[in-house]
């Protein structure tokens, strides 16, 4: 597999989800979910605070262990092949700071080295480029801003070039201008190599903005899924913000209405 991706043999989706559940002791906190990323495709995961969206995320990464179902990176089941499947993988989270005691450089090699990043120096170089970081090259990650810090964690989770990038809240520390930025370094990693992104986000105008599709989650469960305008046409809603406060408010009105989805 080459750093692009660009593999006419790569599955054609990067991640596939099936009947994903996961509970604590009684509570259910992802309730048999089925979805997938395609390759090139940025989804974003939304929903209310306790819908399910971070357990979802650790599940794939392998951080919980999911009651039932199976999750699929590359073609590889995570259960089965976790090492392998997992080296395809990458994520950055505004509570999953890098150690603070190690500079900006030393994190990025040492998570090069974890990942066995080839051309390391050159491509830690390309990346302090990419975030803005490189004044910030020897400054100790715990002395830096939350946007700062924000940004060395996208460094992070694109040092390796991974297939699925996971992001959860990865712009909530930044100020507008940065999280544009941000937002069309994502972009642009999806679309080169034919990648596939999946994040979460409270912030519904940019949700609309760089998601090709949307899944929104109510108490565990997938009540709507598409590309963001058909959903807002389909529901009479004039934002994502108005149709997410129905999915947080009225979830049981809209449960049977789950639209787009793709086999």
């Amino acid at each position: 597999m080459n750093e692009s991706g660009g593999s006419p043999d790569l599955p054609a989706k990067v991640l596939a989800v099936t009947d994903l559940a996961k509970c604590y002791g009684r509570t259910v906190a992802v309730d048999r979910i089925s979805f997938e990323v395609g390759r090139g495709e940025i989804v974003g995961l939304l929903g209310p605070n306790g819908a399910g969206k971070t357990s979802t995320i650790n599940m794939i990464l392998g951080v919980l262990e999911p009651d039932s179902g199976s999750i699929r990176i590359q073609g590889l089941d995570l259960a089965a092949e976790r090492s392998r499947a997992l080296a395809r993988t990458n994520f950055a989270a505004v509570y999953a700071p890098l150690p603070g005691n190690l500079t900006v450089y030393q994190n990025l090699r040492v998570f090069g080295l974890i990942y066995s990043v080839a051309e390391l120096e050159k491509r830690i170089a390309e990346a302090l480029d990419q975030f803005d970081l490189v004044r910030f090259r020897d400054v100790r990650c715990g002395a830096l801003s939350s946007g700062e810090q924000t940004r060395a964690s996208l460094a992070k989770a694109m040092l390796n070039h991974p297939q699925l990038l996971l992001l959860d809240e990865p712009t909530a520390s930044l100020d507008p201008l940065a999280a544009r930025d941000i937002r069309a370094a994502i972009r642009e990693f999806a679309t080169q190599g034919g990648r596939g992104v999946l994040w979460t986000s409270h912030n519904m105008y940019e949700a609309e903005a760089v998601s090709d599709r949307v899944l929104f989650l109510s108490r565990g469960k997938i009540l709507l899924e598409g590309e963001p305008k058909a959903l807002l046409s389909q529901h009479a809603k004039a934002n994502l913000e108005e149709l997410f406060i129905a999915v947080a408010r009225e979830p049981l009105t809209l449960e049977g209405h789950r639209e787009g989805h793709r086999p």
